[in-house]
C-alpha cells in the first residue's frame, strides 16, 4: 500500500518538475532563443540531472515549450468568431493570430534552430486547419479566389504573420501597425482577380 502511494507522489513530483521546465523553457525561450539548458534548469527551480531525467536532449526542451504555447493559443483562437462575412472573420483572426505569433516570436526562432521543418509544420496544425475552413468558405461565397489551392493561400498569411516579426525585429515595422498591415497585404492576395480589394478600415 506504501509503495503505491509513493509511486503516485513520485509521479505528481515528476509531473511538477516537467511542468515547471517547460514553463521555464518557453520564459527563457521567449527572453532568448539561445537559452541553455542550464539556464533553464535554474529558472525551472530544478538541476541539471532532473532535466535530463525528464528530455534527452534541448530539442525535446524546445519541442515541449513551443507545443504548449500553442496548446495556449489554440485555445485563444476557439474564442475567436469566424462566422459571418470570410474577409471580416479572416481579419479577426489575423488580429488574434498576429499577437499569438508576436508573443512566441522568440520561441518560435528557437524552434526554427532546432527542430525539422516538418515537426513545426506539424505543431501548427491547428492554427493551419481554422484557416482551411475559412479559406474554403470564403472560396464558396464568392469573397476569396479559387484559382490557387487552399494549402497556398493558408501558407501565404502564415509567411506573412512571419515575416512581419522579422520586419519587427529589424525595426521597420510597429507591432501596433503589423495586424492592419499583414490583413490589408492579405486580404489583396486572397481577393477574386479583377474583384476590388476590401476596405480592412486599419489605420496606415
Amino acid at each position: 500500500m506504501g509503495s503505491k502511494n509513493s509511486t503516485a507522489t513520485k509521479r505528481a513530483d515528476a509531473l511538477r518538475s516537467i511542468d515547471a521546465i517547460v514553463q521555464a523553457a518557453a520564459e527563457c525561450l521567449g527572453k532568448n532563443p539561445e537559452a541553455s539548458l542550464s539556464e533553464i534548469a535554474r529558472a525551472a527551480g530544478v538541476g541539471r540531472v532532473t532535466l535530463y531525467a525528464h528530455f534527452n536532449s534541448r530539442a525535446e526542451v524546445v519541442d515541449a515549450a513551443m507545443s504548449r504555447a500553442i496548446d495556449r493559443g489554440n485555445e485563444v483562437l476557439d474564442t475567436v468568431d469566424l462566422t459571418g462575412d470570410p474577409r471580416l472573420a479572416l481579419a479577426r483572426y489575423i488580429e488574434a493570430g498576429w499577437h499569438l505569433v508576436d508573443q512566441a516570436r522568440a520561441l518560435l526562432a528557437a524552434a526554427q534552430r532546432e527542430l525539422p521543418a516538418g515537426r513545426i509544420r506539424e505543431l501548427h496544425a491547428g492554427p493551419a486547419a481554422r484557416v482551411e475552413t475559412l479559406v474554403a468558405r470564403g472560396r464558396a461565397e464568392g469573397a476569396f479566389r479559387t484559382d490557387l489551392p487552399i494549402a497556398w493561400m493558408v501558407n501565404v498569411l502564415h509567411t506573412v504573420m512571419h515575416s512581419a516579426t522579422e520586419e519587427i525585429r529589424a525595426g521597420r515595422l510597429t507591432p501596433d501597425h503589423a495586424a492592419d498591415h499583414i490583413t490589408a497585404t492579405v486580404l489583396a492576395a486572397f481577393t477574386p482577380p479583377g474583384t476590388p480589394v476590401p476596405e480592412t478600415g486599419g489605420g496606415a
